[in-house]
């Protein structure tokens, strides 16, 4: 690793490699704190998706149905002059959780009135279960963003995660290992180097 060559000789480099160890583990245990959040909220928008999707479902094909029905009983203009008068709007605010902002409290301005009311029960059951369902749509489209961010989050966080715990930090605690070998060498070199010395001066005196 190009790190390698950055680590400091001797008792420096001890202390240079224990210094990282501590700052990747610390790291490490925030991003498994992370998952550990992140996991069971991905699990709830999923559910919660997954409910806007069949209320969605069940209010387009109810108003399929009457819009077939009303199609019969009163005839295309019956149809048209149950358009809205304007498009549906939507707005949400932003929920932030350890650090991913994803959409929060979705909110539907319903598709106004027609400008003239349906002139059939059929017409008027059409345009109330389009407007649910254009309502449940949004929020579907809201609550699979909210899934996609939060999912993206934590495949990111899993890099993350791997990269400290299965190549930094292993290489770090055998770099530290390695040098604890070299350094207690060197300490005994140092002590039999010392030892000779005296030795030697004491036969000199002798």
């Amino acid at each position: 690793m190009a790190v390698r060559a950055a680590v400091p000789p001797g008792r420096a480099g001890r202390l240079w490699l224990r210094d990282r160890i501590e700052v990747a583990t610390r790291g490490r245990d925030q991003l498994d704190r992370k998952l550990r959040l992140l996991l069971p909220e991905a699990a709830r928008l999923r559910a919660a998706a997954e409910q806007q999707r069949a209320e969605w479902r069940t209010a387009y094909q109810d108003g399929q149905l009457w819009r077939l029905r009303a199609g019969l009983v009163g005839g295309q203009d019956a149809l048209r002059r149950s358009l809205p008068a304007a498009p549906a709007r939507m707005s949400s605010a932003l929920l932030t959780v350890m650090g991913v902002s994803y959409p929060s409290d979705v909110a539907v301005q319903a598709p106004p009135e027609a400008v003239l009311p349906p002139d059939t029960v059929a017409a008027e059951q059409a345009a109330e279960s389009f407007r649910r369902a254009v309502t449940a749509g949004a929020r579907t489209a809201a609550a699979d963003e909210s899934v996609r961010r939060v999912e993206e989050e934590i495949a990111a966080t899993r890099r993350r995660y791997r990269a400290l715990d299965r190549r930094w930090l292993p290489y770090l605690t055998a770099a530290l290992a390695a040098l604890d070998i070299a350094l207690a060498q060197e300490e005994q070199d140092d002590s039999a180097r010392r030892r000779a010395a005296t030795g030697r001066d004491a036969t000199a005196r002798a």
